[in-house]
């Protein structure tokens, strides 16, 4: 009995400890401040887990979101506690306003820091919350009123932005020409009207935008960024060299700043900078989006950090299924707009014929044919015009609703299109500038009657002039080579080419 009470004792000197939302949220304070960030968010997300319903572990943790730079997560949190946890913290507001003023939704950062400062007569943060009022009053000069205006300029500037990454570009030109025309120093929408201009292959047009920021806005990065970019593609080497060895002097506070400089670098191929940068940014627990990660994972696969570049590659798929089969280490990946569905079905309901006639074209290409075909956002047919529908009745290979010579202009078009894929695929957001033209072209000619029937000196002609469009440096010889025509009838069908031209 004595050596089994002796055990029992012993035993129970072992204690059972089971941590708390408390003990979690004690050490993410402690790690918050030792400024180790990502330590923090481990820690207080796991004391929010064990604690759902404590309203100061969510603002805490909504805290070290913001600055992380996850404001979106960190005003999901906010409105949770005011809305359901705890109503009378009011500091919420303070931090809500704080957020969207650096989102620059200064109509939310307005209400949110005027309701605090009415609950809050000797608040914590009154003064702070005084300056903010005073600077989204003075600095941004707006008055309440244009505040709901400039909100709507960022809700613009936010649809620009996903028409020109979904290959959108006319559309994106639009929308960012509008917003320029009344907002003359929004130099972010001026940036993304040069990528439209320069995607749809009106070179001069995007180099203009671009010095004209410059001009105005000296260092702009974005703007400078976005030269190398033209550079590279142009293959304009010697003055690419000289962008790309200032930017590489350049240190920027800001993350999107750093996402920009480190996305740009693996763009035009320096993998090492563009590691170096993309990969501070995940050491400090920035959360980007699928592009963000695109990036780094081939930047990292570049420089040899395959365990990196796998794991960014995880959460591109899980941000962007499409892209699976992609991967920068699988050699036969086939990433391209047409595979991409979410682009084809916007081009498909674009208010432009030449865009909807290549996203009839993407559709014919894609390994997702049956997917677009068959998805609720797919065009309405009914809609369509009767050129548009005999090319979708030749991608589906069906009987069109035109006469058999409409049909053959269109099986022509179509043949050309098939033409200049076999030389650039997969279509890229530059080379979709190319078909963009092509169609432009060949709906011009149907309205003349135009029979496209040599499909490959129409072809030749239509890479040919886009490339010199887009100051390229191209020989008629290498577009003879390429699509195996003469010179005298590459030569004939330039011209022809060029009087369909807008």
């Amino acid at each position: 009995m004595r050596k089994g009470s002796k055990a029992r004792s012993e035993q129970a000197k072992v204690l059972s400890f089971v941590p708390t939302g408390e003990y979690y949220f004690n050490k993410g304070m402690k790690a918050y401040q030792r400024r180790e960030l990502k330590r923090a968010l481990k820690y207080l997300n796991r004391a929010f887990q064990l604690e759902p319903l404590e309203p100061m572990i969510a603002c805490q943790l909504s805290i070290v979101y913001t600055e992380m730079g996850d404001f979106k997560r960190a005003n999901e949190l906010l409105h949770d506690v005011l809305g359901n946890l705890d109503p009378r913290m009011t500091e919420c507001h303070y931090f809500l306003a704080n957020n969207y003023a650096h989102l620059g939704l200064f109509k939310e950062a307005y209400e949110h820091v005027s309701v605090y400062l009415d609950k809050e007569e000797d608040g914590e943060f009154q003064e702070d919350a005084e300056d903010l009022l005073e600077l989204l009053e003075l600095d941004s000069d707006l008055s309440v009123e244009d505040l709901y205006e400039h909100d709507d300029l960022i809700v613009q500037q936010e649809k620009a932005k996903d028409l020109l990454e979904s290959g959108h570009f006319q559309k994106a030109v639009d929308t960012l020409k509008k917003v320029i025309e009344e907002y003359p120093e929004f130099w972010s929408a001026y940036n993304n009207l040069a990528l439209a201009y320069f995607y749809l292959g009106e070179v001069e047009k995007a180099s203009a935008t671009l010095e004209e920021v410059l001009e105005k806005n000296p260092g702009n990065l974005h703007a400078l960024c976005n030269t190398a970019v033209f550079y590279f593609y142009q293959k304009r080497q010697d003055e690419l060299d000289q962008l790309i060895e200032g930017l590489e002097k350049v240190r920027p506070l800001l993350h999107e700043h750093r996402f920009k400089l480190g996305a740009t670098f693996a763009l035009v191929g320096h993998s090492d900078k563009a590691y170096e940068w993309l990969k501070s940014l995940q050491k400090i627990g920035f959360e980007g989006d699928a592009s963000y990660y695109y990036w780094l994972s081939h930047s990292a696969y570049e420089t040899g950090h395959e365990q990196t570049a796998r794991n960014a590659w995880k959460k591109v798929v899980e941000l962007n299924p499409e892209k699976e089969g992609s991967e920068p280490w699988n050699d036969n990946k086939s990433e391209g707009f047409e595979n991409h569905i979410t682009s084809i079905l916007k081009k498909l309901q674009s208010e432009y014929m030449e865009e909807k006639l290549f996203g009839l074209f993407l559709t014919s290409v894609s390994e997702h044919q049956r997917a677009v075909l068959t998805h609720a956002d797919f065009c309405e047919v009914e809609e369509l015009s009767i050129v548009e529908k005999v090319y979708l009745a030749h991608v589906l290979n069906t009987n069109g609703n035109g006469s058999m010579k409409v049909n053959q202009e269109i099986k022509n078009m179509h043949e050309v299109a098939l033409h200049l894929y076999d030389c650039h695929h997969p279509i890229s957001s530059v080379d979709s500038g190319l078909f963009l033209t092509w169609f432009t072209i060949a709906y011009r000619g149907l309205k003349e009657r135009e029979s496209f029937k040599n499909t490959k000196a129409f072809a030749a002609a239509a890479d040919f002039v886009w490339n010199r469009l887009r100051n390229d440096k191209v020989t008629k010889k290498q577009m003879c080579d390429r699509y195996n025509v003469s010179a005298s009838t590459l030569t004939k069908y330039i011209a022809v080419v060029e009087s369909y031209l807008p």
